[in-house]
């Protein structure tokens, strides 16, 4: 199986502005291919949106980064 390939999607500055970053996550999801992934980096851990995308069948992996953000990373299993 090839390895899945992930985007980077970093929310900090669209928090800073006080924009609501979900419509841009949602957009970035859905539009995902089979092999593909994204990765939310964000101020704090994401644990709403992981719940949420978890109920749509998403895996994840968490990281906290040296920058003291968090790296989350969203994909699905391709059908086999």
């Amino acid at each position: 199986m090839k390895p899945i390939i992930f985007k980077k999607f970093d929310v900090r500055p669209h928090l800073a502005r006080g924009e609501e970053p979900l419509p841009l996550i949602r957009a970035r999801v859905d539009a995902l291919a089979p092999g593909n992934g994204v990765t939310i980096i964000a101020p704090f851990m994401p644990a709403p949106l992981i719940e949420l995308l978890k109920g749509e069948g998403f895996k994840s992996t968490i990281e906290r980064r040296q920058d003291g953000a968090w790296a989350v990373n969203f994909w699905l299993e391709p059908l086999r």
